[in-house]
């Protein structure tokens, strides 16, 4: 009997492992365990990862707050333990991408002392809660990861004059008054 429970033991962490959907464990919001999906995700060696806070895959610590604050919240609530939500990440590069989180507590009383989380990228654009055209949340996206307007422009094969009238409007919509609080604006739209 220990013998088949010990089979099926090794064959659940196999399954873990090589999962294709990134997996990553958290106790109190320090990564515990990770499959290799998720290293890939993010662009991270194991021993880059392993007790590390999750913090060190957000763009920002005020995102890493808000999203904590916001499904720690959820969590103490939803009788199922499960929070989901979409939001920015960032891979070891330095990109900010834009994936879909799924937690699941194990430890209900209190939520965060064991999760089991997975991503997905998000090859679509976010949606924001103003009202951005199409154009200019594809521009948005390129300015999160710090391209200038000629750097944009060449990536979509447009004029950086066009460019640089959408990142104007991006700029008034956002009432961003420079471009680092248009980052971090853009940053923390949900």
């Amino acid at each position: 009997m220990t013998e088949n429970l010990s089979h099926l033991e090794d064959l659940e962490r196999l399954a873990f492992r090589v999962s294709p959907a990134p997996q990553v464990i958290t106790g109190h919001r320090r990564m515990l365990d990770f499959n290799e999906a998720f290293l890939t995700l993010f662009g991270y060696q194991r021993e880059e990862l392993a007790e590390q806070l999750i913090l060190k895959l957000y763009p920002s610590h005020a995102d890493y707050q808000a999203i904590g604050d916001r499904s720690l919240s959820w969590l103490r609530h939803a009788r199922n333990g499960a929070y989901s939500d979409e939001r920015f990440m960032q891979h070891q590069s330095g990109e900010v991408f834009w994936a879909r989180a799924n937690g699941y507590t194990l430890t209900p009383d209190d939520p965060f002392q064991l999760m089991v989380w997975h991503f997905e990228r998000m090859d679509r654009v976010f949606n924001p809660t103003v009202n951005l055209t199409p154009r200019e949340r594809e521009i948005s996206a390129h300015v999160v990861n710090g391209l200038s307007c000629k750097e944009i422009a060449r990536k979509l094969s447009i004029s950086h004059r066009t460019v640089e009238v959408h990142r104007s409007r991006l700029m008034k919509k956002l009432q961003a008054k420079n471009s680092a609080e248009l980052v971090s604006k853009i940053i923390v739209l949900r």
